[in-house]
């Protein structure tokens, strides 16, 4: 998988979903192996801002992902858009 920037939580959740696709899971059973419900899966995936940082951490983790911090680019946020 390439890399992605996220600035958005819609964003991060479209990522998410992406790779997850990829891997050929379900919501259900990418919860199932780290103990979330499909719903939390889902939410993640729609960009609700109220999911802890440890799921998204576990989720990153069990997609095989990792999360990088770096200087933000100059890019507006209608050019990362477009991207997805």
């Amino acid at each position: 998988m390439n890399e992605h920037i996220a600035r958005t939580e819609k964003q991060l959740g479209a990522i998410l979903r992406r790779a997850r696709k990829t891997a050929g899971l379900t919501q259900g059973l990418l919860g199932e192996q780290i103990h979330l419900r499909q719903g939390t899966v889902s939410r993640l995936e729609a960009g609700e801002p109220a999911v802890r940082l440890h799921t998204l951490i576990q989720v990153l983790a069990a997609l095989k992902l990792e999360l990088v911090i770096r200087p933000r680019s100059e890019g507006s946020v209608a050019d990362i858009e477009g991207l997805f």
